[in-house]
């Protein structure tokens, strides 16, 4: 057993940072700590989501690396090529690839709570290479533990509430609660919480014409950015939120509400997954009547990234 097996506080027991009046992780964990929320895949729990195995079977969750096309948020498209060796032999190279523009994590490098600094009060500006909160840290401890699915595009079906995973459509923390209550499963700490949106198969159904005008002026469901979204993911102490839309939280947000990713990634260390693939996964795991499962993922092994392609399975 380590200390991130038990006797984790709960949101309102975290010290408030002075300035910002938001509470902060940075002495749970500590202030020298690069996880923040991995350090909750304890060996205990990894161990425990092995009997999740039954059938063997293995589930990807990352899109192709073109996809979404044209890309997000202004970045360009990778190029691929391929070349010869020798006669006998090829070699690729892969350039203009941006690590968080497909499925993708989002590192502790990624956000940082304005002059307060990165995770754990870092102040100074990162570089290229091995140091503080690169991603490299999250390789070196590894990724992989229980998965935990919310269907919530499925939830708000049942419920007949208008839902259009393409347009600005908040989902509160009640939501999540009414979720899980309504899959008859619970949120267990150490848990990888997976939140299916539909935004991918919404965004797949679009034609090359509606996707070129779609990415000028984005807009998706997602998770509210507020003090009691921040406090109900904390408080199930997951290791990270996973989600199948651009951002986990609402696009686009509301600045009087305040945003998830500066709330939850530089004051409480939360490791965020975006644009996983659950498409295939939520069909496996509604047959199977069970909605958790063996999660593994493996970032790129690049010292001081940003962020990562996501390179991540299901086994169930």
């Amino acid at each position: 057993m380590t200390r991130f097996d038990q006797g984790l506080p709960a949101y309102d027991e975290l010290p408030v940072l002075d300035g910002l009046n938001m509470p902060h992780a940075w002495d749970f964990f500590g202030r020298e700590d690069n996880l923040g929320s991995i350090n909750f895949l304890t060996p205990s729990r990894v161990k425990s989501a092995a009997s999740l195995v039954h059938s063997g079977e293995m589930v990807n969750l990352s899109l192709p690396f073109d996809e979404p096309a044209p890309p997000l948020f202004g970045r360009e498209a990778y190029t691929h090529d391929v070349f010869s060796l020798d006669r006998n032999t090829l070699d690729d190279r892969v350039d203009s690839l941006y690590m968080q523009a497909s499925s993708q994590w989002d590192g502790l490098r990624h956000i940082r709570a304005r002059e307060f600094g990165y995770f754990t009060g870092i102040t100074e500006d990162f570089r290229p290479g091995r140091g503080r909160l690169g991603i490299e840290h999250w390789v070196e401890h590894g990724i992989a533990g229980c998965g935990v699915l919310l269907d919530v595009a499925a939830y708000f079906a049942a419920s007949n509430r208008i839902y259009e995973p393409l347009k600005t459509t908040t989902i509160m923390a009640d939501d999540l609660e009414a979720t899980a209550e309504y899959q008859g499963v619970s949120v267990e700490p150490g848990d990888l919480l997976c939140i299916h949106f539909g935004w991918i198969d919404a965004y797949r159904s679009l034609s090359a014409e509606q996707r070129a005008t779609y990415v000028t002026n984005v807009s998706h469901a997602g998770l509210e950015g507020s003090a009691a979204m921040t406090k109900r993911l904390w408080d199930w102490h997951v290791a990270a939120v996973l989600c199948d839309n651009t951002a986990v939280e609402v696009v686009p947000g509301d600045p009087a509400i305040g945003s998830l990713h500066r709330r939850m990634i530089p004051l409480l260390g939360m490791a965020f997954g975006e644009m996983f693939d659950f498409s295939v996964l939520r069909e496996k795991l509604r047959t199977r009547g069970s909605w958790r499962f063996m999660f593994t993922a493996a970032p790129l092994h690049v010292p001081g990234a940003i962020g990562s392609p996501a390179n991540v399975m299901a086994i169930l």
